[in-house]
């Protein structure tokens, strides 16, 4: 880790610190004593299982995406990729940084690195897919239930729904007709590129175009051979995200309460697109406040602060710690390897 991913790493553990404290400060009372003194601990050992369960999820999709286009990837290289990807995505604004960690690691494998490029960019959609269809379940087939949790919150549900909607749609309909693709990406360039002379804008808009078809070269020949791979790489998602959205209610059950299973995956679902937007490195800080924000709705004051702090110890510090074992492992196997 070099020194800017260092300090970043310091920020980020600083933002979600801050928080935290905070939130403790306003909720701990003499009643959050007696819960603490119920708590049990196997609840709280199951949340942090089901988080490794869903890790192994995420390296099964790795795994099997990249078989489908005809590599090996060992299980364990998967998950210590996963794991090292975690670390670069705490110190990267939103929790999505750390896609170039799982290129490099893949292309280490031997996945060609176009191949390593797809097979990142379609974990994504997929990703959003089943969010999406995630978001669509619980705004339409949950009817009253979705109602009972306030307009406000489920206005945000409908605009984060809205949101990753788009993109996906977007996203299928580029692969088939990049030069949509390239029409935005020039678009967007534009507000960057204001100040530059026009014979340098012509070359960087030469190097946008050429780049896009690679990219959409190395997609649709994804897409037409590694078909098995994306069905196996939505089932894994779903499970992925599934073992996720299930450890709050674990938690809260080691806390002596209901689990709130229905609102906690809604509420989940909500926090997972909004970790998504680069706001803050590893999304700390927003994490927490989004988090106490919507549990406050259905979860008792006493509660709330412990809640909070054991949900981001697992699903944040953990990770970091994982990530840096993992990255450590990876430094080893690189001095280790001839020039």
């Amino acid at each position: 880790m070099d020194r800017t991913q260092k300090r970043w790493l310091w920020v980020s553990l600083g933002f979600s610190a801050v928080v935290l404290v905070a939130v403790l400060y306003f909720t701990v009372d003499a009643d959050t004593i007696a819960y603490l003194r119920q708590l049990n601990p196997l609840w709280l050992l199951l949340a942090l299982i089901t988080h490794l369960i869903a890790l192994v999820f995420w390296a099964l999709r790795i795994k099997f995406m990249s078989r489908s286009l005809g590599y090996r990837v060992g299980l364990l290289y998967s998950i210590n990729l996963v794991c090292a990807n975690m670390l670069v995505a705490a110190v990267t604004p939103s929790q999505a940084g750390g896609e170039p960690v799982r290129v490099h690691e893949l292309y280490k494998a031997g996945v060609k690195l176009g191949d390593a490029t797809a097979i990142v960019i379609t974990e994504r959609i997929l990703d959003g897919i089943v969010l999406g269809i995630g978001g669509a379940f619980f705004m339409f087939v949950l009817g009253s239930e979705w109602q009972r949790i306030g307009s406000a919150f489920s206005y945000l549900m409908y605009i984060s729904w809205i949101v990753i909607s788009v993109i996906v749609v977007l996203f299928i309909y580029s692969v088939k007709n990049p030069d949509l693709l390239k029409r935005i990406v020039h678009t967007t360039s534009r507000l960057f590129t204001r100040t530059w002379e026009g014979r340098r804008i012509e070359r960087f808009a030469l190097s946008i175009d050429r780049e896009v078809d690679n990219f959409h070269h190395t997609l649709v020949d994804f897409l037409r051979h590694g078909k098995g791979g994306l069905v196996y790489g939505l089932v894994f998602t779903a499970l992925f995200w599934i073992c996720e959205f299930i450890i709050v209610s674990f938690l809260l059950i080691g806390l002596s309460q209901p689990p709130i299973i229905v609102e906690s995956l809604i509420i989940q679902l909500v926090i997972a697109v909004v970790m998504m937007i680069p706001l803050t490195p590893g999304g700390s800080g927003i994490a927490e406040i989004m988090f106490t924000s919507l549990y406050g709705i259905f979860v008792t004051s006493s509660v709330l602060g412990i809640l909070v702090v054991l949900w981001r110890s697992i699903l944040f510090y953990f990770n970091i710690l994982l990530g840096l074992i993992a990255s450590l492992l990876i430094v080893r196997r690189e001095a280790q390897e001839p020039d």
